[in-house]
């Protein structure tokens, strides 16, 4: 990783002993180009302020009432004749509904004490596990696009921050790093992320960024678990705990894939004009 700096011009000052009678000035040709200006990066505040809108909490519901929760990430949205629409990448467990009797997808944008919720359809799902992904059409409301990370920005020890909505709640973010990049033998693209960054229940569908770019890296899908027993009072007990550096995500490359294949690769140039990318260049 680049790291940038905040230059400056510099100005140097001549001190002449008493005796001197005269300053010494530098021919012009030796005095050089004046020093450029480069954009400072941008800080850990900052860049989650930018990350956060691509972001929404997904709820499906039973009569109403609600029975699951999952993440999800703006890819685009679309004006037509119909109306605008937002589209949002998700999980496709996520928006499996056979088991309910009356169910409906909503996507909730959380504001400062206070919640949109806006009705979403399914309209397309890859195959569970190989590709665990699924996109929402949400009629009424335009959201933001998030930039897609290139395949060469996988990287193990990128910074990263997942944004998620565990358990339910608003949207948090937690921080780590790329912890590893699996790597398609054939393709030669990266099938498989790993992160460090501590996740939760809900968290399935959201994010993992690059603090560096503001670009979207990979979609968590779950994480592996271990599980930890105890006994009181001659009872068993057991419970599942996330193991670090164990949650899974899709990267960019199956997104794209996904999109492109179930006929949506026209949202993709929206995240690259969506200017989520800030003013730094990259490796």
């Amino acid at each position: 990783m680049k790291r940038f700096v905040l230059g400056g011009s510099v100005l140097v000052f001549s001190v002449s002993c008493a005796s001197a009678s005269r300053v010494a000035r530098l021919p012009e040709e030796e005095a050089g180009p004046p020093a450029t200006l480069v954009s400072a990066r941008p800080s850990r505040k900052e860049m989650v302020r930018r990350i956060l809108p691509h972001n929404v909490r997904l709820v499906a519901t039973d009569g109403g009432e609600p029975r699951r929760t999952a993440s999800g990430v703006v890819v685009g949205t679309e004006r037509t004749a119909q109306g605008v629409a937002s589209f949002v990448l998700t999980n496709a467990h996520a928006v499996v509904t056979s088991d309910l009797k009356a169910p409906a997808l909503k996507i909730v944008i959380d504001g400062r004490g206070d919640a949109a919720e806006y009705p979403a359809e399914v309209v397309a799902t890859g195959e569970v596990p190989a590709l665990d992904l699924a996109l929402l059409r949400v009629p009424g409301v335009a959201l933001p696009a998030v930039a897609l990370a290139d395949d060469d920005e996988l990287e193990p020890g990128e910074d990263v921050v997942v944004a998620a909505s565990p358990y339910g709640r608003a949207l948090s973010i937690s921080g780590g790093m790329v912890s590893q990049v699996e790597w398609d033998a054939e393709t030669k693209r990266p099938r498989m992320l790993k992160t460090d960054a501590p996740i939760g229940y809900g968290a399935s569908g959201g994010g993992i960024f690059s603090l560096e770019t503001g670009r979207l890296l990979a979609i968590v899908e779950g994480y592996r678990t271990a599980q930890v027993g105890f006994e009181v009072a001659a009872q068993a007990y057991s419970f599942d705990v996330p193991m670090p550096g164990e949650t899974f995500a899709a990267p960019t490359a199956k997104v794209r894939g996904f999109l492109e294949a179930k006929g949506f690769g026209r949202l993709l140039a929206q995240g690259e004009r969506s200017g989520s990318q800030p003013p730094t260049a990259r490796r």
